[in-house]
């Protein structure tokens, strides 16, 4: 490069630093992003028209591994029980909403009160898993001493396949409310006072104050919240993993489940109806963020 050249490259970086350092620093995370999340994502559609079982030739068979997966009793199931999860793991919104609203209170005790609900976000799932493995047990477990106590047989919730996706759902619920109420104590803590004041002196409280004041400043905590909870849901797979495995007879599966066990468990090892799973379950997490997102900017549109 000449000297003029180099001079010239100089005084461009210059007058331009303040917009290249941005890219500078964001560019090892877009690049991790871009291998470990985006490349994954189309390998996982191109592998989805293959049968392969991971190591030898593989085979183009077109739009069968689709064809077979919605003719697959295990996949209505597992699309039914993630249904059933997303229904149920919106509750975690209001129920971290409500318990933020309690302890962003000034009064004795609060910072205890805090870490006793901040507690289950911080435990591993798949100790979640195992402690309520045990709450279950109608042997050893606490619903096995309750039942006990009024002289009645505990049922087997992790053995019924009438009750193992609640019960596993409920044991989910459990951190999920925690995060959902950490988003929310951020948000309040940026709520603006002087809306709060203006809003009292207009006559509202209660009900009306927290419609109309306080949930308009806490909607970016619950996008956020929304958001969150819909992929927990959906990608649903630890929980399973550790207390059911699927069972009993496959009732409690999910699509992250059925993927792993096509894909990569000993009674699998196909990985094209694998990647047809994922490419489904991408889809549908796709649609429902989607929304959100469009919902949000409506929003911010109107405002």
């Amino acid at each position: 490069m000449s000297s003029v050249a180099r001079h010239s490259y100089s005084n461009w970086a210059k007058s331009n630093r303040q917009k290249i350092a941005p890219w500078i620093f964001l560019a090892p995370a877009m690049l991790f992003f871009l291998v470990y999340v985006i490349a994954p994502i189309f390998q996982s559609m191109f592998y989805s028209f293959y049968a392969w079982d991971g190591i030898g030739e593989k085979q183009w068979v077109g739009i069968a591994n689709y064809i077979e997966l919605f003719d697959d009793d295990r996949f209505h199931t597992s699309l039914k029980n993630n249904i059933i999860w997303l229904v149920l793991y919106m509750l975690a919104v209001p129920a971290g909403l409500f318990i933020a609203l309690f302890l962003n209170q000034n009064i004795m005790g609060m910072r205890f009160y805090k870490s006793m609900f901040f507690f289950p976000f911080v435990i591993s799932q798949v100790v979640v898993g195992l402690i309520f493995s045990w709450f279950y047990n109608p042997n050893f477990g606490i619903v096995g001493e309750v039942w006990g106590f009024f002289d009645a047989a505990p049922p087997s919730i992790l053995g019924d396949e009438r009750f193992v996706t609640y019960g596993i759902i409920f044991a989910g619920l459990w951190p999920q409310i925690a995060y959902c109420m950490i988003l929310y104590l951020t948000g309040l803590n940026n709520v603006a006072i002087d809306q709060i004041e203006a809003g009292r002196l207009d006559g509202a409280k209660g009900w009306r104050m927290l419609r109309y004041v306080i949930l308009p400043q806490l909607w970016p905590a619950t996008f956020l919240a929304i958001v969150v909870t819909v992929i927990g849901a959906l990608r649903s797979f630890d929980m399973i993993a550790i207390m059911t495995q699927g069972g009993p007879y496959g009732s409690s599966n999910v699509l992250s489940y059925f993927m792993y066990e096509s894909a990569l468990s000993e009674y699998g090892f196909r990985m094209g109806y694998g990647s047809a799973i994922a490419v489904i379950l991408f889809l549908i997490m796709l649609v429902f963020i989607s929304y959100f997102l469009w919902m949000m900017y409506q929003e911010q549109k109107r405002g």
